[in-house]
């Protein structure tokens, strides 16, 4: 593989960091896996054959000998929902939980192709989403990986079977485990607005944020809405829990001047939280017909590098910044 190669194996760039994020559950990681299969390709070159298969299979491989290597001994990452029952209003916030142990969101331009077919891109949106992503992660490292390249990547199973080094029984095996996890969690993603709905929908939310308005913010939440924030490991259910958590805290004005910016995170709509001018936290927001069904609000200002957000808000967006009044319901599955 020389020059024309590399330049070629550029070209897979975002979809085997896709790739690697399902697996891995991270953004951050996701990169480092993909920087770390660019180096093996390069220092490895001479080894490829295209009589025996493709460039972009043989990056496969390399890729997922990386995440497997990534993945030994690590513990599972998650969502607050996976480590325990839902608080009761007025309970501890508890001791934070370190990053490692949450399924983190990844911006929606590094894992997801810019044009394609608009029902494969919807399907691609829905395999990247935290809920989903955080099942894959109760797999097995072998069967998340035969699982995400034959149900989400629609390989063949000869294609698996030569990647992973087994037969095509065994894939087939290990699929079908896999799948019989995937069942036993709740991965079903309800109907979401669409076009207009959604973008009315999110603008009503910003200005009821931005207001702290907790009459309009409960009025947009879902009947079983959840709403949790990493990395504590406290989490509500229920509209009526959050209203009242929200109007316990209106006293102490915690959000006042709070303005938020728009983005897209794991194939959802999301929002950048500013706090007197300086990043806070990452809301992601999940869509359930025409209301808000959940809220992730990763707090800190880590993520703020990763979705080239500013780190003041007066500062222009970089770019991640996807105002939905100019078409975010193109980019996160509306």
């Amino acid at each position: 593989m020389g020059t024309a190669g590399l330049e070629q194996a550029e070209t897979y760039r975002v979809e085997l960091r896709g790739y690697c994020y399902r697996m891995l559950g991270c953004g951050f990681e996701a990169e480092d896996a993909v920087q770390e299969t660019m180096l093996r390709a390069w220092r490895n070159r001479d080894g490829f054959d295209s009589d025996r298969g493709s460039l972009r299979s043989w990056l496969y491989a390399i890729a997922t000998n990386v995440c497997l290597d990534m993945l030994r001994g690590s513990q599972r990452r998650a969502l607050a929902m996976d480590l325990g029952p839902a608080a009761r209003p007025g309970a501890e916030l508890g001791e934070p939980l370190p990053e490692h142990r949450w399924v983190q969101p990844v911006p929606d331009a590094h894992v997801l192709p810019a044009h394609g077919d608009p029902a494969e891109l919807t399907a691609l949106r829905a395999s990247v989403r935290l809920a989903f992503v955080a099942a894959l992660q109760y797999l097995p490292p072998r069967q998340r990986a035969a699982l995400i390249l034959r149900d989400v990547l629609r390989w063949h199973a000869d294609e698996v079977s030569r990647l992973l080094g087994c037969t095509v029984a065994a894939v087939n095996s290990a699929l079908q485990r896999a799948r019989s996890t995937l069942a036993s969690r709740d991965t079903a993603r309800p109907g979401e607005p669409a076009g207009t709905r959604q973008r009315e929908l999110l603008a009503r939310y910003l200005k009821a944020f931005e207001n702290y308005d907790v009459a309009a913010l409960t009025a947009l939440l879902h009947e079983d809405a959840t709403m949790s924030m990493p990395p504590f490991t406290w989490w509500l259910r229920g509209r009526e829990h959050i209203r009242q958590v929200l109007l316990a805290a209106e006293a102490d004005k915690p959000c006042e001047g709070a303005r938020l910016l728009p983005t897209a995170a794991s194939g959802a709509p999301a929002f950048a939280q500013y706090r007197d001018g300086e990043p806070f936290a990452l809301v992601v927001v999940d869509l359930v017909d025409d209301l808000i069904g959940a809220t992730t609000t990763y707090l800190g200002a880590r993520l703020f590098g990763l979705f080239g957000l500013p780190m003041s808000f007066e500062e222009p967006p970089r770019t991640s910044g996807v105002p939905f009044s100019k078409g975010t319901s193109d980019t996160t599955g509306g």
